[in-house]
């Protein structure tokens, strides 16, 4: 039995369709259980008998951590602790969700999964203490990072691009960020391989799609492919912008690519570039959408001369 924790967050929806066409007993659970009361996590595994239980449940709005980081931390360090707790006394093995932010972004080179961490902000320092956390209290865990995660459900870059880009007629984007667009496609079924293996050792492991870009380059790539399928008019101007031209009270880290040789070595697999990810997830919106809701729009709202706020982060 695998318990899936946050099932109905943007990556738990992914990986609860996976889970169910895949054939394997499952449970999901979300706000009404809450990882911060360890007695409704007790009662709930109790109740199910999980031999898995994968934690895709955080608090990730990133800037405002920094005025509830002790709401932040309940959730992502000490719910995180709990949840190990609980899978190390039904002998479960646990899978937890973790980001690149616990990394300063000071790199060169992709980061390794041993490399030192050093957070800039409330939401890396939280997300390190629930690493921390879940290490002491479950030996039997794989920790995967991953970073500039969108799909299909839940606010996120792309969906946020596609609306300015019909909407406006310019957009400044910050092109001074690295790092590795992921879609939770990808991570969800790195997770499930994780599972059906079986044999992954206990550890980090770091799970993005490949190649790398920056928040600009990916929203060029963004609108170029989604004009190609209708999905925009294709008329907007990207522009690129420094991250000083957009203040923020949470520094974001410059450079986020991580290396994946691990994962992949311990699965045997090959992870996707990321344009080729984004292309297939871009073809499910297309899919899902009425013909006449693809048809290119020559409308454009009263403020479309306005430059667009950067979101930097999903």
């Amino acid at each position: 039995m695998i318990w899936l924790i946050g099932c109905r967050g943007m990556l738990g929806t992914e990986l609860a369709r996976l889970l169910e066409s895949g054939g394997r007993p499952w449970v999901g659970s979300d706000i009404e259980c809450d990882i911060t009361d360890p007695a409704a996590l007790r009662d709930f595994a109790a109740r199910h008998t999980p031999d898995w239980i994968v934690n895709a449940s955080a608090y990730t709005n990133v800037d405002k951590a920094e005025r509830e980081e002790a709401r932040a931390l309940a959730i992502n360090g000490g719910g995180a602790g709990n949840i190990a707790a609980v899978a190390a006394a039904c002998g479960a093995r646990m899978i937890q969700i973790s980001t690149d932010y616990v990394f300063d972004g000071r790199g060169t080179r992709p980061y390794l999964e041993d490399d030192p961490i050093a957070p800039l902000g409330a939401y890396g320092r939280t997300k390190a203490a629930g690493e921390a956390l879940v290490r002491a209290a479950c030996p039997d865990h794989v920790i995967l990072r991953t970073a500039w995660l969108y799909g299909r459900n839940g606010k996120n870059f792309v969906a946020t691009m596609l609306k300015l880009m019909a909407e406006r007629m310019t957009l400044d984007v910050v092109s001074d960020q690295r790092g590795t667009p992921t879609w939770t496609h990808t991570l969800a079924d790195v997770i499930m391989r994780t599972i059906a293996h079986g044999g992954v050792r206990p550890g980090v492991y770091h799970v993005t799609d490949e190649g790398e870009t920056t928040w600009h380059g990916f929203a060029l790539e963004i609108q170029r492919a989604a004009a190609a399928r209708g999905l925009i008019p294709g008329g907007c101007a990207v522009r690129p912008v420094l991250s000083s031209q957009y203040p923020s009270k949470t520094p974001r880290p410059a450079y986020s690519v991580l290396s994946k040789a691990r994962i992949q070595a311990a699965l045997n697999i090959r992870l996707s570039d990321w344009r080729a990810s984004l292309a297939a997830h871009l073809d499910e919106i297309a899919a899902e959408r009425r013909p006449d809701l693809t048809e290119q729009k020559t409308q454009r709202s009263e403020d479309s001369h306005e430059p667009a706020k950067n979101v930097r982060r999903p």
